[in-house]
């Protein structure tokens, strides 16, 4: 079993983001180079292969000078040698591989029509190597693997990095992420606060980050297993929240559930209530379903039966209850639809367009821009599937799709 379920959550989520890039390559982008951080290799801030740790910055301009947005990429976990070392070679594990420009748009686009309240802020995307979230730090390498879990160095190089560049003098910073990213971003939302000047206005935003404890369709607890191996693999115990380690196993603390409510920075949640890739590989893997039932109903919703519609239906409580304990927490907003997707902020489609997602007839644009300004508080949570009809359900292409 633990093999199969390695091979749902590692091999086949690096597969499919690892067209995340192509995704971005929309008519409204616009092109942004990578920059290497090539001092953070004398510190050992590197990523699994041993290269230096990339971003891709975009300068900010007129009033947004000092406002910086920082976005994490997604891109799944690693959780043993020989899983990471499937991802050594590729982007997700190498500065080497990855491409040398990423179209930004979304929450990273330069357009005021797209992107109202953040277009000439500094944005920056960080590039995703070190396949732990950015929370490991093993001071030992394996020659013989010549494999290096030092995603929490990474993060702290990078954002030195930023600091010299003018992030230092933020008047305004988010940080903010996509499903693993948007997991670096809770993990990391009171450290960021900490790095900056008490006089910046500092938020965090998680997209698709709310990964919940629950088990499959099995009835194993498919998901706790592979983050508490993550955890072990990276040694990545002393650097999550301590509020959580303290209570409970480290592994334990890799789930927001968590964390979330010990966070005293601000920070919003955009999720899915039946997140795409949280059906596919905490609800249904491939490993709790040797037959294949689930596999069409996990590439469209609409091919679902009645009976796995009623367990998704289940699988929306269980999310709705690991995240209810944050609504009354003034700090803290959520837009939570009811699509079948997975990752909202990036793609223009879904962050702002005349056919967005909305939920009270507000995108996930205004809902986060009126939070971060203090405009309005924003806790929104749909109905149940399939009552919204704005929106944008996931439709995998099969021949892309592994089990």
């Amino acid at each position: 079993m633990a093999n199969n379920a390695r091979f749902d959550l590692g091999q086949w989520l690096s597969f499919v983001l690892v067209l995340c890039p192509l995704i971005l390559l929309k008519v409204d982008g616009f092109p942004v180079g990578i920059t290497y951080v090539q001092d953070a290799v004398a510190k050992g801030a590197v990523c699994l292969d041993g290269s230096p740790p990339a971003y891709h910055l975009a300068p900010g301009f007129g009033s947004g000078i000092n406002n910086w947005l920082i976005q994490i990429e997604g891109g799944g976990w690693c959780n043993n040698v020989t899983t990471c070392l499937e991802r050594k070679n590729t982007r997700l594990g190498s500065s080497k591989q990855m491409v040398k420009e990423l179209s930004f748009s979304g929450i990273l686009s330069n357009k005021q029509k797209f992107n109202p309240d953040f277009y000439n802020w500094n944005k920056i995307k960080v590039r995703y190597c070190d396949g732990s979230s950015f929370t490991g730090d093993v001071e030992a390498v394996n020659p013989a693997t010549n494999l290096h879990f030092r995603g929490e160095r990474v993060w702290l190089a990078i954002m030195e990095d930023l600091l010299a560049k003018g992030m230092k003098n933020a008047q305004n910073a988010i940080l903010s992420g996509c499903s693993a990213g948007g997991l670096t971003s809770i993990l990391h939302c009171d450290k960021f606060r900490s790095i900056l000047p008490s006089i910046t206005k500092v938020k965090c935003l998680s997209d698709a980050g709310y990964f919940i404890n629950t088990k499959d369709v099995s009835g194993a607890q498919h998901i706790e297993t592979f983050y508490s191996e993550v955890v072990a693999t990276h040694g990545s115990a002393k650097n999550l929240p301590p509020s959580c380690t303290s209570r409970l196993r480290p592994g334990l603390c890799f789930f927001p559930q968590y964390v979330a409510s010990q966070i005293q920075t601000p920070i919003f949640f955009v999720n899915a209530a039946y997140d795409s890739w949280q059906i596919k590989n905490i609800l249904a893997p491939g490993v709790a379903d040797p037959h294949g039932t689930w596999h069409d109903c996990k590439l469209d919703i609409k091919n679902c039966s009645p009976v796995q519609l009623k367990t998704m239906q289940d699988f929306r409580v269980q999310f709705l209850s690991a995240i209810n304990g944050l609504i009354n927490s003034p700090s803290k907003g959520m837009f939570i639809d009811s699509c079948y997707a997975h990752c909202q902020t990036e793609m223009q489609e879904t962050w702002l367009r005349t056919d967005s997602p909305v939920l009270s007839k507000t995108t996930i644009a205004k809902a986060v821009g009126d939070w971060f300004y203090d405009r309005s508080p924003f806790q929104k949570i749909d109905c149940p599937y399939p009552c919204n009809p704005t929106c944008h359900n996931r439709i995998f292409d099969p021949q892309g799709y592994l089990e």
